[in-house]
Formats: structure tokens, sequence, C-alpha cells
């Protein structure tokens, strides 16, 4: 069976070194999408939906803690892996796939 390669286009976020630790930089991928990403204290890149499912908080003003992001807003908490609102709170935020290629972040669409 051939399986054609599955081309993903990539958005430019940044240097490395422009990112700093556990704040969020917001980055524009369409027209009406916003993408939060972050570097996280461990020097992971993560990147979510920059709208928390609950009031469409702005999370890339939220505060970083480990692998979390808190909602500016209401306070509900946010796993940077998955996209998964923490208990007891419900709901997730679509997550994007982020690459560093020779100190330059890009999203993965």
């Amino acid at each position: 069976m051939d399986m054609k390669e599955i081309t993903k286009t990539k958005v430019y976020v940044g240097t490395l070194s422009e990112l700093p630790e556990r704040v969020g930089k917001t980055v524009q991928v369409e027209k009406d999408t916003e993408v939060a990403v972050f570097k996280l204290s461990n020097g992971k890149i993560k990147a979510v939906e920059n709208k928390c499912p609950h009031k469409g908080g702005v999370l890339s003003e939220g505060i970083v803690s480990g692998e979390h992001v808190f909602c500016p807003m209401h306070d509900w908490k946010i796993c940077l892996e998955d996209g998964k609102v923490q208990e007891p709170d419900f709901g997730c935020v679509k997550t994007y796939e982020t690459i560093v290629e020779e100190g330059e972040v890009f999203l993965l669409l």
C-alpha cells in the first residue's frame, strides 16, 4: 500500500532565545485563529488554541506553572501537553505541534 506523506505547513513563531520562559506569545495562524505559544521552564515549547473553552479567556495572558496554563479570566487550569481542562472544570483546547530548527521555533499546521 502506497501512503502519501502529508506535508504540514510551518508557521514561524520566533527565535528560541526571543521566547521568555513561562510567558505566552500570541501567533496569528489564520484569519480568525490565534495560537498561544509557551516556552516552559524545562525548555519544551508548547502551543494551544488561544481561547479558554469556558468564556474565551486569552490563554497567552495566563500564568504558566509546570506544563499547565491558568486562564486569566476564571483561573481554569489547562494542560499544555494534551489541551485538557483539569478537574473539577471540564473541556479541551486544540493543541499544536511545534518544532525548533536551528534556534527558530515553528508551529506545524
